[in-house]
């Protein structure tokens, strides 16, 4: 009978939880959809960029919303299970209350493994991919990022100026600089207009004048029609790899390279392996392998609650009391993000905190259970 009861638990806490990170997750990614839309309006990206980027990016969202929507969840249920008296069915049936407690432990060991892999292997690969398409991609739609009485940068070393676009895309009283290492050029037109030959985007400029500086000095010459071809332009858009995006294996190579190997050579191969974002780089590990070591943390927190049954007038007390001291672990584990520094020695205390916490905790909950270990 104890297994159907527990089977019937781990159902009720499993579909609740997964049904609320879908669905937060989904809502969630739907408003981020929306913000990704300048990648393609702004920055002259194609429908397909877009929706691989967007996409891409949900794994992410579902890892920030584990935590928060697991705790919810166990809360909400066992909550239900009191309210409903199916708690006292576990009690009746012979379930020692630190049975479940140790029941709910295995759970949250188990979900947060998964964790683990979500957020050290699958959100990494998903954000580097989506990072990929942006470096691989081409500006296709440049006649979208150029906005009226607006200086548009996106392309990287040419600012482009319009006073009016018509609705057939003509644009009125250009301004156009082009910056490079050599010098600079500067171009004004009445009229302009995209246009692509053989497959290439030019931007055809009327009635004009063009002004070019460099080393041997500056030179002016007036057209009644210009070419500016854009294909070998580089978009402004950030396309280097982040330390959020460098997988799991090759942090760890970098760390060994550093610590183990020599300090004073990083291992040069792997982006952003530097003494100086040393810091970044523990940060990024404890995101991914320390925090989800507040779940089992929080799973325990829920089970305050059946330290008192709703008969207590002091339950509701009880309620609000986990709901706010599980919330304060959710903020507390990601704010001691800002305590990881360069010293690994000085980061050991905040790697054993939720360790501590946890056995705290639990000897508490024994210890008020009144029972014993056989």
């Amino acid at each position: 009978m104890k297994k159907i009861l527990f089977r019937k638990l781990l159902r009720d806490y499993l579909s609740f939880f997964l049904i609320a990170l879908l669905s937060s997750s989904v809502i969630i990614w739907v408003f981020q959809a929306v913000n990704f839309l300048d990648i393609m309006i702004e920055d002259g990206r194609d429908y397909i960029v877009y929706v691989n980027y967007s996409l891409l990016n949900f794994p992410k969202i579902i890892s920030r919303l584990f935590p928060f929507v697991l705790f919810f969840s166990l809360f909400y249920v066992t909550i239900k299970y009191e309210n409903n008296n199916e708690l006292i069915i576990f009690w009746n049936f012979g379930v020692h209350k630190i049975e479940l407690t140790n029941f709910i432990i295995k759970i949250s060991i188990f979900l947060m493994i998964i964790q683990i892999l979500l957020a050290s292997i699958i959100v990494p690969k998903a954000q580097d991919k989506a990072r990929n398409f942006l470096r691989t991609s081409n500006i296709n739609f440049f006649e979208n990022f150029i906005k009226p009485q607006k200086f548009n940068d996106t392309i990287k070393g040419v600012t482009i100026y319009s006073e009016r676009k018509d609705a057939d895309g003509k644009m009125y009283n250009l301004y156009l600089k082009k910056q490079n290492k050599d010098g600079f050029q500067i171009t004004y037109a009445k009229e302009g207009m995209f246009k692509e030959f053989n497959k290439i985007p030019v931007l055809i400029l009327f009635d004009g004048e063009t002004i070019t500086g460099g080393p041997s000095g500056i030179t002016n010459f007036s057209f009644s029609k210009s070419d500016f071809p854009l294909n070998n332009f580089k978009t402004n858009s950030t396309t280097y790899i982040k330390t959020q995006e460098i997988s799991s294996l090759h942090l760890y190579k970098c760390l060994s390279s550093i610590y183990f190997s020599n300090q004073k050579n990083p291992d040069a191969k792997i982006e952003n392996c530097t003494l100086k974002n040393i810091k970044n780089i523990f940060k990024e590990v404890y995101k991914r392998f320390i925090i989800p070591f507040y779940i089992p943390l929080l799973s325990l927190i829920v089970l305050i609650l059946i330290l008192s049954s709703k008969e207590n007038p002091e339950y509701y007390k009880y309620k609000i009391f986990t709901f706010v001291f599980g919330l304060f672990f959710i903020i507390f584990s990601e704010t001691t993000i800002r305590l990881i520094s360069e010293d690994l020695s000085k980061n050991i205390l905040i790697v054993i905190l939720p360790y501590i916490s946890f056995l705290i905790l639990y000897l508490f909950i024994f210890k008020n259970l009144k029972l014993k270990y056989l």
